[in-house]
């Protein structure tokens, strides 16, 4: 038994050597035919089969070909792995900052810019604000004169001189009063200083007569020295005199305009607005225009109220220059939050410095009773809903106001605010409509489509006809 098992093994063995024999003599056979073909001697080593295929093929390709052979790797080369992508070795986080900080810097650089040419136009720029504000104070007279039967021209002249002409008598009396006072306040001034010297002198800090003498005179020196300054100060103060001439005029140029003109003037920058964002602004120019006009007769009539309060409470307490100062109050009213406390400080300064301590603790109360009442009665009932804006936004775009365009940028940073915030609630709402809108109109549409897919089967339930919204 076991021999046959041998001998079956042997057999199995030179069977399959005999198999492997003919498998590799069929390989030679198909390599030296494939050789053949390629007009390669079949006798070669695959080497030396290769380096004779490159040159035949260089000679075939004349003079400067190149050889498409490339020979295979020796067996000892290590294997390489192939490297990543630069941007996938770069984390995602660092892909992400890095992103975000290139568009930073682009941005930074266009509000520097901006700020630049702002900074270059800013009498220009400045000028037709005011014009702008003056047009949204006047305007309403100019409707009111159109509907009684007066025409375009005509209401617009009569609306502009008498504007104007109001204006400038307020300005000429406030100097008067101020002119008038001077002498007064001067030696009520000089009183009042030596007061204060008297008080240091007997006071609790025993200020000796020495040391107030040497900050006296420290003082005098220090004009002394910084003389030059001081005279190219002056000399800028009447550059800015000719500049604040120069944009009254042209305020005064934009505001006459504006009122004879200014529907044509806003249809006409329409369009230079995109054709498909022009419904959306063409809407929101006159809800920006109403909350404008709204900022700007609820303060006139807020500070008017503020500044007839406080001046009479000045002028009970004796205050010197009560009238002049009602106005600055008044002037003052259109910085809100800083224009309040920079005026009633000024009215407190004046009382301490010309009646003594107990009148300006009286004016100051004064002062905050009428503000208070102003803040929280006042603004909400006058201005209602118009101009919602937050207090810090107020401080935020007063602060930036004034940076960038000093008092002036102050009274504008305000109703600049509360104008864009107006549109862009106006516009959010516009494109949320339009969103829907278009969703309405694509639902019948697809409710029309035929359905795809098989019919309903009588097991299937059936959709009922008609659009649900017959009664």
């Amino acid at each position: 038994m076991t021999s046959s098992m041998d001998r079956l093994r042997a057999a199995a063995g030179r069977w399959a050597a005999k198999a492997a024999e003919r498998r590799a003599e069929a390989e030679r056979s198909s390599d030296a035919a494939r050789r053949r073909d390629d007009g390669v001697d079949p006798e070669l080593s695959n080497n030396e089969a290769g380096r004779a295929q490159a040159e035949a093929e260089a000679q075939a390709g004349g003079a400067g070909g190149e050889s498409g052979y490339v020979p295979p790797p020796p067996q000892y080369a290590p294997a390489i792995a192939a490297k990543p992508e630069p941007s996938a070795a770069v984390p995602w986080g660092m892909r992400v900052a890095a992103e975000a900080g290139w568009r930073l810097l682009v941005l930074a650089g266009v509000i520097w810019v901006l700020m630049k040419v702002v900074s270059t136009v800013s009498l220009l720029i400045i000028a037709f604000s005011a014009g702008l504000l003056i047009t949204a104070l006047l305007q309403p007279t100019v409707a009111r004169l159109r509907r009684i039967g007066l025409g375009r021209g005509l209401a617009t002249a009569i609306t502009f001189i008498g504007g104007f002409v109001i204006m400038g008598l307020v300005g000429w009396f406030v100097v008067w009063q101020v002119m008038e006072n001077l002498d007064t306040l001067t030696a009520k001034v000089q009183d009042g200083i030596q007061e204060l010297k008297n008080w240091a002198l007997n006071g609790p800090f025993h200020v000796s007569e020495d040391q107030i003498n040497d900050i006296a005179q420290n003082l005098s020196d220090w004009i002394g020295d910084n003389s030059k300054e001081l005279t190219s100060a002056g000399i800028e103060g009447v550059t800015v005199i000719l500049e604040f001439l120069s944009g009254a005029l042209l305020t005064m140029f934009c505001t006459l305009f504006l009122l004879y003109d200014g529907r044509r003037i806003w249809e006409w920058t329409l369009k230079f607005v995109p054709s498909a964002a022009r419904e959306g602004v063409a809407g929101a120019g006159p809800r920006a225009w109403a909350t404008l006009t709204g900022y700007v007769r609820g303060t006139v009539i807020v500070a008017l109220i503020d500044a007839v309060f406080i001046g009479v409470g000045l002028y009970v307490l004796k205050v010197p220059m009560a009238v002049p100062l009602a106005v600055f109050i008044f002037l003052f009213a259109f910085i809100p939050i800083v224009g309040a406390v920079i005026s009633g400080a000024l009215a407190v300064v004046v009382a301490l410095v010309t009646d003594g301590i107990f009148t300006a603790l009286l004016a100051l109360a004064v002062v905050l009773a009428v503000q208070q009442i102003e803040s929280h009665i006042l603004q909400p009932f006058i201005l209602g809903r118009l101009v919602r804006v937050h207090p810090l936004a107020v401080v935020l775009g007063v602060t930036g106001g004034s940076l960038i365009a000093g008092i002036p940028g102050a009274v504008v940073s305000v109703p600049l605010v509360a104008v864009t915030n107006t549109v862009v609630g106006y516009l959010r709402g516009y494109s949320q409509e339009q969103t829907l809108r278009r969703l309405r109109e694509a639902a019948p549409q697809q409710a029309g489509a035929p359905a795809e897919g098989p019919a309903p089967g009588p097991d299937q339930p059936q959709l009922p006809e008609g659009n649900g919204n017959q009664s």
